[in-house]
């Protein structure tokens, strides 16, 4: 199934049954592809953990609603989700935060394309055991793990639809299982080697235009604004432009990006460290694109 129609099936499937409403003062923050593994020479997310996590406290102390549009965790390389949460539990238990008031959802991806499965979901995410007191603890009990989400805006009745972007791809969504076979044994040891995976979006140039293009022209054919992610590659449209946004990645080799959506207003976002005048570092956060009134996309 090609890449439009394979969102098309989505979108009709989100429509029916996964909306969420909100109005001009709501606040939400969108990240896509953190890749969070293991903590090893392989996690492409190890050196941005730090960062992730100082802005991801920030929107939770601003009362913001976190969106993970996919690819949150890297179960290509690595064999459980129970690996990852080990590696990265400061993450996962900032994340329960925003879940205990509501404030989280997630989306799956290519590379984690396992929590689309119920069961999974309900054996590795609704709860874990301490390891120290062996105790099981609930983690996000109860989730639910969406392929697409319908942002309805309540002040213009316009809708955008959110989803990773992976869908329609060969080796991403229809023979996922070869894709992960091949990235779990054979690239993820090239990499000691500097080489890349050139079946990757995230890596290579024209699989990456490829997917930007077909996912782009069907936002602009069925004048739907989308948010994606999968490419790693940022994208914000201007109002009247193709309505293609692209959050990005949490993997970027010296920042991570997201779309903020805030009281009216959507806008790129980078957060990155440097220094100061006397040499010390600070995390920032940058505005890429934007702002934009929300509305404007969704004039005739």
């Amino acid at each position: 199934m090609s890449i439009p129609q394979r969102l098309t099936e989505v979108l009709q499937q989100t429509a029916q049954a996964d909306v969420i409403e909100f109005d001009d003062n709501a606040r939400l923050i969108l990240f896509s592809d953190s890749h969070r593994g293991d903590n090893s020479w392989a996690d492409d997310f190890a050196h941005n953990q730090l960062l992730f996590f100082y802005a991801l406290q920030w929107y939770y102390e601003h009362g913001f609603t976190y969106l993970e549009v996919g690819d949150g965790q890297e179960l290509w390389e690595n064999s459980s989700f129970e690996e990852v949460r080990r590696a990265h539990s400061h993450i996962y238990w900032l994340m329960r935060q925003f879940y205990l008031e509501g404030r989280l959802h997630l989306l799956y991806g290519n590379h984690d394309i396992f929590l689309k499965n119920p069961d999974y979901v309900r054996k590795y995410l609704y709860s874990y055991q301490d390891t120290r007191t062996g105790l099981t603890k609930p983690l996000f009990d109860g989730i639910v793990v969406h392929e697409g989400l319908m942002l309805r805006h309540r002040e213009s009745g316009g809708q955008f639809f959110v989803t990773h972007g992976h869908q329609g791809e060969l080796l991403s969504d229809t023979l996922w299982p070869i894709g992960r076979f091949t990235v779990r044994h054979f690239w993820r040891h090239m990499q000691l080697l500097g080489l890349h995976d050139p079946t990757s979006p995230a890596e290579n140039y024209n699989v990456k235009i490829k997917i930007e293009r077909d996912i782009a022209e069907w936002a602009q054919a069925n004048g739907q604004p989308i948010i994606c992610g999968h490419t790693h590659r940022p994208a914000f449209p201007a109002p009247g432009e193709v309505p293609y946004f692209n959050t990005g990645s949490g993997v970027h080799p010296r920042c991570i990006t997201g779309i903020e959506i805030t009281e009216g207003w959507i806008v790129l976002v980078k957060w990155w460290t440097s220094p100061d005048e006397e040499g010390r570092l600070k995390v920032r956060r940058e505005v890429l694109a934007g702002p934009q009134r929300i509305g404007a996309y969704f004039q005739n």
